[in-house]
Protein backbone atom coordinates (compact mmCIF):
# COMPACT_ATOMS: atom_id res chain seq x y z
CA UNK A 1 0.00 0.00 0.00
CA UNK A 2 0.71 3.55 -0.54
CA UNK A 3 4.62 4.09 -1.47
CA UNK A 4 7.46 1.19 -0.78
CA UNK A 5 9.81 3.20 0.65
CA UNK A 6 7.24 6.11 1.52
CA UNK A 7 7.48 5.49 5.37
CA UNK A 8 11.59 6.07 4.94
CA UNK A 9 11.16 9.43 2.89
CA UNK A 10 8.47 10.99 4.42
CA UNK A 11 8.25 12.57 7.91
CA UNK A 12 5.02 12.41 9.92
CA UNK A 13 3.31 15.77 9.25
CA UNK A 14 -0.19 16.83 10.55
CA UNK A 15 -2.08 19.27 9.19
CA UNK A 16 -2.31 22.87 11.10
CA UNK A 17 -5.08 23.91 13.37
CA UNK A 18 -6.11 27.90 13.09
CA UNK A 19 -3.94 29.95 14.66
CA UNK A 20 -4.34 30.32 18.39
CA UNK A 21 -4.87 34.12 18.68
CA UNK A 22 -8.14 33.77 15.74
CA UNK A 23 -9.66 30.63 17.90
CA UNK A 24 -10.00 32.43 20.85
CA UNK A 25 -12.13 35.09 19.92
CA UNK A 26 -14.88 32.51 18.15
CA UNK A 27 -16.16 29.04 18.89
CA UNK A 28 -15.29 27.81 15.39
CA UNK A 29 -13.82 24.62 14.58
CA UNK A 30 -10.15 24.37 15.33
CA UNK A 31 -9.55 22.97 12.14
CA UNK A 32 -8.50 25.05 9.32
CA UNK A 33 -10.36 23.14 6.60
CA UNK A 34 -7.10 23.30 4.12
CA UNK A 35 -6.27 19.80 2.57
CA UNK A 36 -2.85 20.06 0.67
CA UNK A 37 -2.93 17.03 -1.69
CA UNK A 38 0.50 16.92 -2.01
CA UNK A 39 1.10 16.74 1.66
CA UNK A 40 -1.55 14.25 2.26
CA UNK A 41 -0.42 12.29 -0.83
CA UNK A 42 2.99 11.89 1.16
CA UNK A 43 1.07 11.13 4.23
CA UNK A 44 -0.73 8.18 2.84
CA UNK A 45 2.89 7.09 0.81
CA UNK A 46 4.16 6.37 4.52
CA UNK A 47 1.18 4.00 4.66
CA UNK A 48 3.12 0.41 4.22
CA UNK A 49 2.27 -2.68 3.10
CA UNK A 50 1.11 -4.70 6.47
CA UNK A 51 0.59 -8.16 6.64
CA UNK A 52 -1.89 -7.57 9.17
CA UNK A 53 -3.01 -4.19 9.22
CA UNK A 54 -3.77 -3.32 13.22
CA UNK A 55 -5.16 0.09 12.36
CA UNK A 56 -8.47 -1.72 11.20
CA UNK A 57 -8.02 -4.51 13.63
CA UNK A 58 -10.55 -4.74 16.92
CA UNK A 59 -7.85 -2.21 18.47
CA UNK A 60 -7.90 0.18 15.67
CA UNK A 61 -10.75 1.40 13.91
CA UNK A 62 -13.99 0.62 15.66
CA UNK A 63 -16.07 0.61 12.85
CA UNK A 64 -13.33 -1.07 10.38
CA UNK A 65 -12.39 1.60 8.02
CA UNK A 66 -10.34 -0.02 5.08
CA UNK A 67 -7.48 2.41 5.90
CA UNK A 68 -4.95 0.88 4.00
CA UNK A 69 -6.79 0.95 0.45
CA UNK A 70 -7.71 4.55 0.70
CA UNK A 71 -3.99 5.91 1.93
CA UNK A 72 -2.92 4.17 -1.46
CA UNK A 73 -6.14 5.47 -3.32
CA UNK A 74 -4.77 9.00 -1.90
CA UNK A 75 -1.02 8.55 -3.01
CA UNK A 76 -2.16 7.42 -6.34
CA UNK A 77 -4.39 10.78 -6.36
CA UNK A 78 -7.89 8.99 -6.27
CA UNK A 79 -10.07 11.01 -4.38
CA UNK A 80 -13.34 9.85 -5.20
CA UNK A 81 -12.65 6.53 -5.43
CA UNK A 82 -10.95 6.61 -1.70
CA UNK A 83 -14.11 8.46 -0.61
CA UNK A 84 -16.10 5.20 -2.04
CA UNK A 85 -14.10 2.78 -0.19
CA UNK A 86 -14.52 5.56 3.05
CA UNK A 87 -18.33 5.23 2.75
CA UNK A 88 -17.94 1.40 2.57
CA UNK A 89 -17.87 1.32 6.18
CA UNK A 90 -18.31 4.71 7.66
CA UNK A 91 -21.92 6.33 6.65
CA UNK A 92 -20.52 9.96 8.04
CA UNK A 93 -16.87 10.17 7.82
CA UNK A 94 -17.20 14.15 8.55
CA UNK A 95 -17.76 13.35 12.27
CA UNK A 96 -15.46 10.51 13.07
CA UNK A 97 -12.56 12.33 11.19
CA UNK A 98 -13.25 15.43 13.44
CA UNK A 99 -14.04 13.51 16.80
CA UNK A 100 -12.85 10.43 16.81
CA UNK A 101 -9.70 10.24 19.13
CA UNK A 102 -7.94 7.75 15.97
CA UNK A 103 -7.10 4.19 18.18
CA UNK A 104 -6.18 3.57 13.89
CA UNK A 105 -3.01 5.45 14.68
CA UNK A 106 -2.46 4.10 17.99
CA UNK A 107 -2.70 0.42 16.29
CA UNK A 108 -0.62 1.78 13.52
CA UNK A 109 2.89 -0.96 13.15
CA UNK A 110 4.81 2.20 12.02
CA UNK A 111 4.27 3.78 14.95
CA UNK A 112 6.24 0.84 16.71
CA UNK A 113 9.24 2.83 15.37
CA UNK A 114 8.21 5.84 13.71
CA UNK A 115 5.35 8.28 14.44
CA UNK A 116 2.32 6.82 12.93
CA UNK A 117 0.64 7.82 9.30
CA UNK A 118 -1.91 10.82 10.23
CA UNK A 119 -4.78 8.61 9.34
CA UNK A 120 -7.45 11.15 11.05
CA UNK A 121 -5.80 13.94 8.55
CA UNK A 122 -6.44 11.87 5.65
CA UNK A 123 -10.39 10.81 6.40
CA UNK A 124 -11.60 14.31 7.28
CA UNK A 125 -9.55 15.28 3.76
CA UNK A 126 -11.62 12.55 1.70
CA UNK A 127 -14.93 13.82 3.00
CA UNK A 128 -14.10 17.38 2.77
CA UNK A 129 -12.88 17.24 -0.61
CA UNK A 130 -16.31 15.25 -1.55
CA UNK A 131 -18.43 17.66 -0.68
CA UNK A 132 -16.81 20.17 -2.18
CA UNK A 133 -16.97 18.30 -5.37
CA UNK A 134 -20.43 17.12 -5.21
CA UNK A 135 -19.53 13.80 -5.39
CA UNK A 136 -21.52 13.12 -1.87
CA UNK A 137 -24.98 13.02 -2.79
CA UNK A 138 -28.14 11.68 -1.37
CA UNK A 139 -28.90 8.07 -2.07
CA UNK A 140 -31.24 7.31 -4.73
CA UNK A 141 -33.70 4.65 -3.26
CA UNK A 142 -34.59 2.65 -6.65
CA UNK A 143 -37.64 0.87 -4.75
CA UNK A 144 -39.37 1.38 -1.52
CA UNK A 145 -40.35 -2.23 0.48
CA UNK A 146 -43.58 -0.66 2.04
CA UNK A 147 -42.01 -1.30 5.12
CA UNK A 148 -42.42 1.37 7.65
CA UNK A 149 -39.26 1.71 10.98
CA UNK A 150 -39.41 3.39 14.01
CA UNK A 151 -36.41 4.45 14.72
CA UNK A 152 -36.08 6.25 18.55
CA UNK A 153 -33.21 8.68 18.82
CA UNK A 154 -31.46 10.96 16.44
CA UNK A 155 -27.10 9.98 17.56
CA UNK A 156 -24.96 9.03 14.96
CA UNK A 157 -26.62 5.11 15.84
CA UNK A 158 -29.84 6.41 14.73
CA UNK A 159 -28.68 8.24 12.04
CA UNK A 160 -26.83 5.18 10.72
CA UNK A 161 -29.97 3.11 11.40
CA UNK A 162 -32.19 5.35 9.60
CA UNK A 163 -29.96 5.36 6.34
CA UNK A 164 -29.28 1.64 6.68
CA UNK A 165 -32.84 1.06 6.52
CA UNK A 166 -33.60 3.64 3.83
CA UNK A 167 -31.21 2.54 1.72
CA UNK A 168 -32.68 -1.05 1.73
CA UNK A 169 -36.21 0.78 0.60
CA UNK A 170 -37.66 0.88 4.22
CA UNK A 171 -39.08 3.95 4.95
CA UNK A 172 -37.47 5.16 8.66
CA UNK A 173 -38.99 7.80 10.57
CA UNK A 174 -36.87 8.81 13.36
CA UNK A 175 -37.92 10.36 16.74
CA UNK A 176 -35.90 13.03 18.37
CA UNK A 177 -37.26 14.30 21.57
CA UNK A 178 -35.13 17.86 21.39
CA UNK A 179 -35.82 20.09 18.91
CA UNK A 180 -32.66 19.67 16.94
CA UNK A 181 -31.34 16.76 15.11
CA UNK A 182 -28.11 15.41 16.17
CA UNK A 183 -28.60 13.88 19.30
CA UNK A 184 -24.62 13.91 20.96
CA UNK A 185 -23.78 14.97 18.01
CA UNK A 186 -25.70 18.29 18.33
CA UNK A 187 -25.64 18.56 22.07
CA UNK A 188 -22.71 17.02 23.81
CA UNK A 189 -19.72 17.76 21.16
CA UNK A 190 -18.84 21.30 21.34
CA UNK A 191 -18.36 23.74 17.71
CA UNK A 192 -14.53 23.78 18.12
CA UNK A 193 -14.86 20.09 17.33
CA UNK A 194 -18.04 19.92 15.69
CA UNK A 195 -19.67 22.79 13.49
CA UNK A 196 -23.30 22.29 13.55
CA UNK A 197 -23.30 22.89 9.58
CA UNK A 198 -21.63 19.61 9.17
CA UNK A 199 -24.10 18.13 11.48
CA UNK A 200 -27.19 19.65 9.64
CA UNK A 201 -25.72 19.07 6.05
CA UNK A 202 -25.68 15.52 6.28
CA UNK A 203 -29.03 15.38 8.28
CA UNK A 204 -30.35 17.33 5.05
CA UNK A 205 -28.97 14.70 2.49
CA UNK A 206 -30.56 12.03 4.61
CA UNK A 207 -33.92 14.08 4.41
CA UNK A 208 -33.73 14.27 0.53
CA UNK A 209 -32.94 10.61 0.31
CA UNK A 210 -36.09 9.87 2.19
CA UNK A 211 -35.97 9.71 5.80
CA UNK A 212 -38.12 11.56 7.91
CA UNK A 213 -37.12 13.55 11.06
CA UNK A 214 -39.76 14.49 14.03
CA UNK A 215 -38.43 16.27 16.45
CA UNK A 216 -40.10 17.58 20.41
CA UNK A 217 -40.77 14.27 20.83
CA UNK A 218 -40.40 12.05 23.70
CA UNK A 219 -41.45 8.65 22.89
CA UNK A 220 -42.69 7.01 25.98
CA UNK A 221 -43.93 10.34 27.14
CA UNK A 222 -45.62 12.18 23.51
CA UNK A 223 -46.35 8.81 22.38
CA UNK A 224 -46.26 5.24 24.18
CA UNK A 225 -44.45 2.35 22.64
CA UNK A 226 -47.87 0.27 21.91
CA UNK A 227 -48.59 3.59 19.19
CA UNK A 228 -45.63 3.00 17.92
CA UNK A 229 -46.06 -1.26 17.11
CA UNK A 230 -49.51 -0.39 15.67
CA UNK A 231 -48.44 2.51 13.52
CA UNK A 232 -44.89 0.94 12.58
CA UNK A 233 -43.91 -2.23 11.21
CA UNK A 234 -40.83 -1.93 13.55
CA UNK A 235 -39.09 0.04 15.84
CA UNK A 236 -35.60 0.61 16.59
CA UNK A 237 -33.83 1.82 20.24
CA UNK A 238 -30.69 2.47 18.15
CA UNK A 239 -29.25 -0.79 19.82
CA UNK A 240 -31.63 -3.06 18.03
CA UNK A 241 -34.81 -3.78 16.11
CA UNK A 242 -37.88 -5.24 17.62
CA UNK A 243 -40.44 -6.27 14.98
Amino acid sequence: MGKVTGFKEFDRKTEDYRPVELRIKDYDEIFTGVHEVLHLQEQGARCMDCGVPFCQSDNGCPVDNLIPEWNDLIYHGKWQDALIRLHKTNNFPEFTGRVCPAPCEGSCVLGLNNPAVTIKNIEQAIIDKGFENGWVKPHKVECRTGKKVAVIGSGPAGLTTAEELNKFGHNATVFERAKRIGGLLMYGIPNMKLDKDVIDRRVNLLKKSGVEFITNVDVGKDISVAQLQNDFDAKSDRSHVVL
